[in-house]
């Protein structure tokens, strides 16, 4: 009998790749009487133009507002009426979708996921109701200092020509100006099994489950579907790039200081990763929380993050102030930057995040779908299904030399993207460091 409260591996997670190119990743577990499916296809926003964007989020978040056979009132109760969810939603590189139900159930929730994949309707009202709301949302975004920042920031750090300059939801403009056809037209182009990812995890049978999908997947093809496109190099600043935007009202000022970071494919990913622990993230936000936050009273809050993916995420540091302390508080970003990138981290501060690191890890695990999403994960980077039993292996051979080769690497103290959003300053109060975007 299978142990399946050891990790998921090689010898208890099946994997097929059915005729059309779908993936499908079966673990059976029999603890709980639920399954969970997770996935992707290659329909996100780096397929849709910058005059539309937001267009591959919109369609994503159509797809179950009705099908050519089900209305969304049919959808819905069917979900609930099982006690069972469904989601779908458009990132950068794909359109994810995720789903739980009683293990009975599967099937049901399957035909959804079919349907709503391959037979959207978009009804009109449903698509009109849904713009609304997406463009309600984003004029909620634009009064917020933090989502403003990053926006900014974003459009910094990447050349405009580059998909990631550009917010997966859009811009007011832009989602007013997308019609039905434009809908249609995406997914009749984008949509389609090549590159698409299928996760199952519970208690279910595993040739039963690639035979439920492979009726209801198996004789889909699009022979129009691109391949991934490929993304713009993304070079480093060569010098402080800043930019501020001034918002009446607001008692905050947010500011997003960083970096364009390595894709999760990168060879020294798991050293950028403990060094971004180090940085901003371990206890209470690592080195800059203990100095920006606690020691100096400069944020409410301020934490680093390394995005990863399957392109050049950013690497960046966050934090909520007083907009008289923006000037100190970025001041102090950088001393921990130079910091990072100056000296070797403790053998204490490594023990303890390699030991975070690890220690973690079976809590991630505890669920379905925990475990179905680590499985996504190791299959859209090619980390083998091993992955989860090498993972503290990999994590313990991380060396402090390698740690600091990665820091310098992609963090520059003296060139940076910097944005900073919030009230304006009274005069000769503004940061020297804030002004125009200059190279």
């Amino acid at each position: 009998m299978r142990n399946h409260d050891a990790l998921p591996g090689a010898d208890d997670i099946t994997r097929v790749v059915l005729p059309n190119g779908i993936v499908v990743l079966v673990r059976e577990n029999y603890n709980a009487r639920s399954a969970v499916l997770a996935g992707s296809l290659n329909a996100g926003s780096l397929y849709e133009s910058p005059e539309r964007a937001g267009l591959a989020s919109f369609l994503a978040s159509a797809l179950l507002r009705g099908t050519r056979s089900r209305d969304f009132a049919t959808i819905h109760e069917m979900l609930e009426s099982n006690g069972a969810s469904l989601s779908i939603s458009g990132g950068r590189h794909t359109a994810g979708f995720g789903g739980k139900s009683l293990a009975e159930d599967l099937p049901m929730l399957l035909d959804l996921l079919a349907d709503a994949l391959r037979n959207p309707a978009l009804p009109g009202d449903q698509v009109e109701r849904l713009r609304g709301q997406i463009v309600t949302g984003i004029k909620i975004h634009e009064q917020d200092t933090r989502y403003v920042a990053g926006h900014i920031f974003r459009q910094l750090v990447y050349p405009p020509e580059h998909p990631y300059s550009r917010q997966t939801d859009g811009q007011i403009e832009t989602i007013t100006a997308i019609t039905r056809d434009d809908l249609l037209d995406f997914h009749q182009r984008h949509y389609g099994p090549r590159g698409m990812l299928l996760v199952v995890v519970g208690a279910v049978d595993t040739a039963s489950v690639i035979e439920w999908v492979e009726d209801r997947f198996g004789d889909w093809n699009n022979p129009d579907q691109p391949g991934t496109p490929d993304l713009p190099d993304v070079p480093a600043p060569h010098s402080v790039r800043a930019q501020t935007r001034i918002m009446s009202g607001k008692s905050q000022a947010d500011i997003v200081l960083g970096f364009p970071g390595p894709s999760r494919l990168a060879d020294d990913w798991q050293a950028a990763n403990l060094a971004n622990s180090i940085l901003g993230v371990f206890g209470m936000y690592g080195r800059i929380g203990a100095e920006v936050r606690e020691k100096r009273g400069l944020a409410y809050y301020s934490f680093s993050r390394l995005d990863g993916g399957l392109g050049p995420g950013s690497w960046r540091v966050v934090a909520g102030v007083n907009p008289e302390n923006v000037d100190q508080a970025v001041g102090a970003i950088v001393a921990e930057l130079e910091r990072i990138t100056g000296t070797l981290v403790t053998d204490e501060e490594l023990a303890d995040n390699k030991a975070n690191f690890i220690g973690r890890l079976p809590l991630q695990l505890e669920s379905n779908e925990g475990v179905a999403a680590s499985i996504l994960t190791m299959e859209r980077y090619g980390l083998g299904l091993d992955y989860l039993r090498e993972y503290a292996g990999i994590i313990q051979a991380v060396t402090a030399d390698e740690i600091l080769a990665a820091a310098q690497r992609y963090l520059d103290p003296k060139a940076y993207a910097l944005a900073v959003a919030g009230p304006e300053l009274p005069a000769g109060d503004a940061p020297a460091q804030v002004g125009e975007r200059g190279d």
